[in-house]
Order: structure tokens, then sequence, then C-alpha cells
């Protein structure tokens, strides 16, 4: 049996976080190490504890959850972040994802699905419930434009196999591994090698990551 996803829940609604607390573990795969009231602490009790996912709300007092999600990923980047908010905004969702969220979904969502969310980004992937996912895949689409890149961007996107090119755009319009290869008459082991080495050379941690650099990139 595996050991249970170490989990820490930030939120500034103590009631909130005594009833996510009591539901989710009563899922046994989910162990929550420990409760913060705002970014500041959920920074100190990341280093203490050292989930392996992190639940984080965005609209809280003195650190935001965006600005907290930044700071956590850039001191352990092995540690996820899933963001739970009650609101769906544009402006929200891709401030989450350029600072390093590994997923968003919101609070009102079926336990069932919250639980499947938190082992998803566990096991290094993303998650995005779907009515999310559209409002990212329309944003990629609207931003699919020519760009005037910089000496660095060229090189990055140089780096970048015709076979690789092709796996992002796929990334970017929200495919998964296994849909982009059958698209591309490919095994999905081979576009999940290809996807790692697209992450090394983009120098990014995961699919959206990678899926934010292709659209600066000009390649969504």
């Amino acid at each position: 049996m595996n050991a249970p996803i170490k989990t820490l829940l930030v939120d500034d609604q103590a009631s909130f976080r005594e009833a996510m607390h009591i539901l989710l573990e009563l899922d046994s795969s989910v162990e929550v190490v420990a409760e913060a009231a705002n970014g500041e602490e959920a920074l100190k009790l990341t280093t203490e504890h050292m989930p392996q996912v992190v639940l984080m709300d965005l609209q809280m007092p003195v650190m935001c959850g965006a600005e907290a999600t930044r700071r956590i990923r850039d001191r352990h980047p092995g540690i996820r972040v899933l963001v739970l908010s009650v609101f769906d905004q544009e402006k929200d969702v891709f401030e989450a994802l350029r600072a390093g969220a590994s997923g968003y979904i919101l609070k009102n969502t079926p336990m069932a699905q919250m639980m499947d969310a938190i082992r998803v980004v566990a096991a290094g992937q993303t998650y995005l419930q779907p009515t999310i996912a559209t409002q990212v895949v329309a944003e990629f689409n609207r931003l699919s434009r020519p760009i005037k890149l910089s000496g660095e961007e060229r090189r990055i996107a140089g780096l970048l196999s015709q076979r690789e090119v092709e796996i992002l755009q796929h990334l970017v319009r929200g495919m998964s591994n296994k849909e982009i290869a059958s698209a591309l008459s490919l095994t999905e082991g081979t576009v999940k090698n290809h996807m790692t080495r697209i992450l090394d050379k983009l120098q990014v941690p995961d699919r959206t990551g990678a899926a934010l650099k292709a659209r600066d990139l000009g390649l969504g």
C-alpha cells in the first residue's frame, strides 16, 4: 500500500480548513500534515513539513496565494501546488499558473474529483477541471499570433526539434499524452520521452509551464 500523500492546507478561513481537513482524511490516500492561514505561514510550514502537495487559496491576507506559490516553487521545486478557489476568472487562473501552480480547481468541486486532482498533481502531472481548461485553451488560441522574440527566446526555440514543436502545439490545445500520441501516430511512451526532453530544453517544471512557454515563444 502506498504511503498517504502529505498535504498542506492553506486558506484564511478556519471553518473551511477544518471542514476540508476532515473530508480529506476520510480518504486514507491523503494525510493533512499542517494548516496555514496565509501565504507567509504556508512558506514556513512548507519548509517545516515538506508536503508533496500544497492546497492553496488565492485570496488571503499578509501574502496572497499566487505569491506564496511562486516562492514555494522557487525554494522547493519538487513540491506541487494545487490552487483551490471560489473564482474561475481568467486573471486568477493565469496568475496561478504563471506562479507555478500544477493545478486549479474550484472549492465547490465534488470531493471525489478533488481527490483525483490531488493524486494527479502529486504524481507530477497537471490538473485543470474542464471549465478552466477550456478557458486556458481559448486564451492560448487567442494569443497565438506572430511574436517578436528576443535573442534568448530564439535560442531556446531553436533547441526544439520539429517533432517536439508538433507535440508542444498539441499540448497547447489541451491534449493529453495519449491524445497527442494518437494524433501523431506515436506510442504514448514516445510522447512521454519527448515531453521529458521538452521540459529540460524549456527549463520548466511541468506540462503547464511548457504550454505557457510555448505560447510565449509563438509555438502555440
